[in-house]
């Protein structure tokens, strides 16, 4: 089968007389959430709708294509042979519609309006906020909607206009560059290191109460690297998120790794083991889609951050 072949069918099946008069073909979105998800939840959550609406408009789309699209299991949605043969077809109707909100968006020439971005949850919550600061005072008839996610939100659905990543984007109709690098590194708070044995080699890190992830391995990797046996059961704290961790090292509660830039917000919290301990460094890159990098706000936004992410890094 290929897409033409999968346009024709939805036409057909949009058209039979036996399905219902009106096709909308809005629900397409709907349709390709749900399966990229596997759940309405899911599909929920990225839509900004409730379950129920989500579950209604699926169910729409099924009566009017007069066809069954999900299997409703206790473990989410699992998609039909049907849903499989128009995905290729629905697929091409969702870019045609992004396709179309770009060139619209595009068109727009003035540097005013809403610009939504979206960061890690710390970077959006330590780096970020001082940026818009000046960023206010520079361009103040724009408005933004900053999303703090880990999870990569998805620019060629427009989920965001700009993001913050510490991996490149690969997709070709991204524009990507390369802003700085964000430092890593040991810290604890002046109280911890008060009570605590000397901090000279990196095995001694081994006789420390340390604050590491839970599920993420990425600490215990490197400490593995460095030669140093270190089990999740060393981490007094296991925490995947990086504010949770960024506040217990505030606490005293022992050793933690975070990024240079949110331990410079709070003069108690002193680096350990500088110059001993290496920790690569995370690139940061600034990403927007090619066709809306031509939108004036959002140029403008793209290039004030591009010129000042930089010294803050």
């Amino acid at each position: 089968m290929n897409i033409y072949t999968s346009y024709a069918e939805v036409n057909t099946i949009a058209s039979d007389p036996q399905s219902q008069k009106r096709f909308d073909w809005n629900l397409i979105r709907t349709f390709l959430v749900a399966l990229d998800e596997g759940s309405l939840l899911g599909a929920a959550r990225v839509l900004h709708l409730s379950q129920p609406t989500v579950g209604r408009q699926v169910a729409e789309l099924e009566s009017q294509l007069g066809v069954v699209l999900f299997e409703r299991t206790g473990r989410g949605l699992v998609p039909t042979a049907m849903a499989q043969q128009l995905v290729l077809a629905a697929r091409g109707m969702e870019s045609g519609a992004l396709q179309l909100s770009r060139t619209l968006s595009g068109a727009q020439t003035q540097a005013s309006g809403t610009v939504r971005m979206t960061a890690s949850v710390p970077v959006a919550a330590y780096l970020v906020p001082p940026l818009l600061a000046a960023m206010r005072l520079a361009l103040p008839e724009i408005q933004v909607e900053l999303v703090s996610s880990n999870q990569v939100s998805n620019l060629l659905r427009r989920e965001a206009d700009i993001a913050l990543r510490m991996v490149r984007p690969e997709q070709a109709t991204l524009v990507a560059r390369k802003v700085g690098e964000v430092g890593l590194g040991a810290y604890a708070h002046r109280s911890y290191l008060a009570r605590s044995a000397a901090l000279n080699v990196a095995a001694d890190l081994l006789q420390h109460a340390l604050i590491g992830s839970d599920t993420d391995s990425a600490i215990l990797q490197g400490f593995h690297a460095m030669g140093l046996p270190v089990r999740r059961e060393a981490f007094v704290l296991r925490s995947d998120d990086f504010v949770v961790q960024w506040q217990a090292i505030r606490a005293g509660l022992g050793v933690g790794f975070c990024a240079d830039y949110m331990a410079r917000t709070d003069p108690e919290v002193q680096p350990v083991l500088a110059g001993v301990l290496k920790v690569a460094p995370l690139p940061m890159w600034l990403a927007v889609h090619r066709e809306i990098h031509t939108n004036q706000r959002i140029r403008a936004v793209f290039d004030f951050l591009a010129a000042e992410l930089p010294k803050v890094l």
